[in-house]
Parts: C-alpha cells; sequence; structure tokens
C-alpha cells in the first residue's frame, strides 16, 4: 500500500510541478506561438499516457500485492487488449504528427517581405552575410572560398560585391523585419540554433537549408550549434542582437562589404573583373 500511495503521489507532483514551474515561455520571435502549440500539445498527449501509467502501476501494486493463497493466471496473449492499446497509440501518435506538419509547413514557407540572410557554419564559430542595397545576395561556391574571398562568393555574380561580410560570432537583425536564414556549412553538420527564438536547423554541405522568422522583442539572444560537430563544439557559440532601427543602421554602418574587403587586400583587378560583368 505505501509503495501504490508512493506512485500517485509522484504522478500528482510531476503534474503539479508543471503547472506550476516558475519557467514558461517567453514571446520573442514571430513563430513561438506554433512551435509551443506543438509542445503544449506533446505535454497533453504524454502527460496524459504518463499519468494513466503511473495510476495504472499504482493500482495493480495494490491490486495484486501478495498474497500466499492467490494463484497466478498465465494469459500471454489478450487480443482484445492489444486493439485497444494499438488504436490509443495511433490516435496519441496522429495527434503528435499531425500538427507537427502544420507547424513545420508555417516555418518554411517563407512570406514575400522577408530580407535574406546567410549564416555560414564551420568548426567552430559562426560567419554571416547580408544583402547589400541591391537586396540580393550574391551566389557563392566552396571552390572559390580563399584567404581574400571567404564566403566563396561567385565573381562572376556582381550582386555579391555590396554584400555584407561579418566575420564575427554576434549577429544583428531589425526588430519586426521578417528574416529568412539561409544556412551552410563549409566543413561538417552543423545545427543553427537560437533556443529563445524556437528556431533551429541542421546545416548540411553542400545543401543550402532554410527557415524564417520575425523578432518581435529587442535583446541579445544565444546562438548555439545543436549538432556535434567536433572537440570545439561546445564553443561554437554566438549571440543574436535584435536592434531598433537607428542602432540597427549605426551598427550596419561599422560593417564591411565584399567590394571593401577585396580593395583592402589589394586585388582591384577582382572588383573591375565584376564591374565587367555587371556592365555586360
Amino acid at each position: 500500500m505505501f509503495v501504490a500511495l508512493l506512485l500517485v503521489l509522484v504522478t500528482l507532483g510531476s503534474v503539479a510541478f508543471h503547472f506550476w514551474s516558475p519557467w514558461w515561455w517567453t514571446e520573442v520571435a514571430s513563430n513561438w506561438g506554433n512551435i509551443d502549440g506543438t509542445i503544449v500539445l506533446t505535454f497533453w498527449v504524454t502527460g496524459a499516457v504518463f499519468v494513466a501509467v503511473c495510476l495504472f502501476m499504482a493500482y495493480c501494486v495494490w491490486k495484486f500485492q501478495y498474497d500466499p493463497n492467490r494463484k497466478a493466471e498465465y494469459k500471454p496473449e489478450n487480443t482484445k487488449l492489444e486493439w485497444i492499446l494499438t488504436i490509443f497509440t495511433a490516435v496519441g501518435v496522429g495527434a503528435l504528427l499531425a500538427p507537427g506538419l502544420i507547424v513545420w509547413n508555417k516555418y518554411v514557407t517563407v512570406p514575400e517581405d522577408v530580407v535574406d540572410i546567410e549564416v555560414m557554419g564551420q568548426q567552430w564559430y559562426w560567419n554571416y552575410r547580408l544583402p547589400g542595397e541591391d537586396g540580393i545576395l550574391g551566389l557563392t561556391d566552396l571552390r572559390n572560398i580563399t584567404d581574400d574571398n571567404p564566403f566563396g562568393i561567385n565573381l562572376d555574380d556582381p550582386n555579391g560585391l555590396d554584400d555584407i561580410l561579418i566575420q564575427a560570432d554576434d549577429l544583428h537583425v531589425l526588430i519586426d523585419q521578417p528574416i529568412k536564414v539561409n544556412l551552410r556549412s563549409i566543413d561538417v553538420l552543423h545545427d543553427f540554433y537560437i533556443p529563445q527564438f524556437r528556431a533551429k536547423m541542421d546545416m548540411v554541405p553542400g545543401v543550402v537549408t532554410y527557415y524564417w522568422f520575425t523578432p518581435i522583442r529587442t535583446g541579445n539572444f544565444d546562438i548555439l550549434c545543436m549538432e556535434y560537430c567536433g572537440t570545439g563544439h561546445y564553443a561554437m557559440r554566438g549571440r543574436v542582437l535584435v536592434d531598433e532601427l537607428s542602432d540597427y543602421e549605426e551598427w550596419l554602418s561599422e560593417q564591411m562589404t565584399f567590394e571593401e574587403m577585396i580593395a583592402s587586400n589589394g586585388k582591384t583587378d577582382l572588383i573591375k573583373l565584376a564591374l565587367n560583368k555587371k556592365g555586360e
């Protein structure tokens, strides 16, 4: 009886802790509602199963406690019980998967007014690329990566000349501006994760993955790599800083474009080549 009561108390305590927990979600980015809604649904489905299983265990511990006058019954199969468990399991899995597909569709269906940015991951730090005045990111190719062209921007594409290059772990974004995050890795698997934004996606070498969000609160938010990528994985961190317009423009004015980087390295012939392509 003591063990059964203990199981009931553990079950009720777990449910109470969930509802009275001091930590709850904060509205930080546009996709918080969809993501958090699926998490809440997961809690309800798995929580109901958890409560049912624990209370059933408590009942069995009490009901079938040792009795020297009782003989156990061997019953290896129960078709009715198997059907019940199969149906309930199918309903539970469907309840978890179906809303997730809807949320995923919203997560990768990019609106028309987004600003494209690029996140480039490599062992063990982040780099970022923003579109310049033309609003278009230039094409890239891993084979173009050199000391003078660390992002591998294609010189045959003049749209890349005014791209803003950020070789740092911190990324500034503008509040209330929809952003499409294009993700690429130049070495191994990484994962660009902003926990407070509910934003996470694998970065696969040779493939550009993406998602979008709209930051709706200013502040500094952590960036983590959530895919083990080697011995320095633990240190692959950064920050997203969501700014008001004046702060964002001040930061942006301090950044270097690809054209300025080439000029600072004395590679003016590369600039002329790109400008000729643009004239053509």
